[in-house]
């Protein structure tokens, strides 16, 4: 089995575990706004179970504190349940997320995520585009900002920076279309991909929230940075502040950030 044939096995049996529980877990809260399912952990155990079985000297880091960094050529990076929240309230927008990398560079190399709620698996790998159910993904071709729907999220410490989201918030919704608000970072990161939305921002984002996304908008021909426009260095900070579009407007997007205070 290729390491390319495992994710997409991960993410349907993962996904398939999504679906068993739904409706039927309680949750605990690691903080305020940040809750745990069984699901959490049964995704997870599932994912860990196979790149165990299948590829031993891989390396992975995991949301739900299951790490192995032993120096591999490859990382993966596992968000076993993105919306957590959601998905605690019976609210049907939670997806699998799963990342391979470079485990030297950080670079991505295998992108996937699954949403079982619409039965929708994206994939990419490194220069050999990105699709959703097996067919070619491309981002939009909205030129202006004017034009625009975009998406964002809010980080965990919202009820204490409501003012710094909102600010932000305020500003595109001043200049845009529309806005939305999955409560699930990877699926955005997916639907820009998808084209159906042109533009994404989020603060406080973690690596496995959008390590299997980045590589889906890149290889839909999006653009992803920071919210300067630069490439993450190192993988261990990717998401901390995280910008995703079609391209087209990525500078206008800036721009707007940059004058926001």
């Amino acid at each position: 089995m290729t390491r390319a044939a495992l994710l997409k096995t991960a993410l349907l049996r993962a996904g398939a575990v999504l679906k068993r529980h739904f409706g039927k877990v309680t949750y605990k809260q690691k903080r305020r706004a940040d809750l745990l399912t069984i699901a959490d952990l049964q995704s997870q155990k599932t994912i860990l179970d196979l790149i165990r079985k299948n590829f031993p000297q891989d390396d992975y880091k995991a949301e739900e504190n299951e790490t192995r960094l032993s120096g591999s050529k490859h990382l993966w990076v596992i968000d076993p349940l993105d919306g957590t929240t959601n998905y605690a309230h019976g609210y049907p927008a939670a997806c699998v997320s799963i990342g391979v990398l470079n485990g030297n560079s950080g670079a991505p190399l295998l992108g996937g995520i699954y949403d079982p709620f619409r039965n929708e698996l994206y994939l990419a790998r490194k220069n050999k585009g990105a699709t959703l159910n097996g067919k070619r993904l491309r981002v939009s071709t909205t030129p202006l900002l004017t034009a625009s729907l975009l998406i964002t999220g809010f980080a965990y410490d919202r009820a204490e920076k409501a003012d710094f989201y909102l600010s932000r918030f305020k500003a595109f919704l001043t200049k845009c279309h529309d806005i939305r608000r999955s409560g699930s970072a990877a699926l955005d990161l997916a639907w820009i991909a998808a084209g159906r939305g042109d533009g994404f921002w989020e603060y406080e984002l973690n690596p496995w929230d959008v390590a299997a996304g980045l590589l889906l908008v890149q290889e839909a021909g999006g653009k992803v940075t920071d919210l300067n426009g630069k490439r993450w260095s190192d993988w261990r900070v990717m998401g901390r502040r995280t910008l995703a579009t079609n391209g087209r407007i990525h500078r206008q997007m800036i721009s707007i950030l940059r004058r926001v205070r």
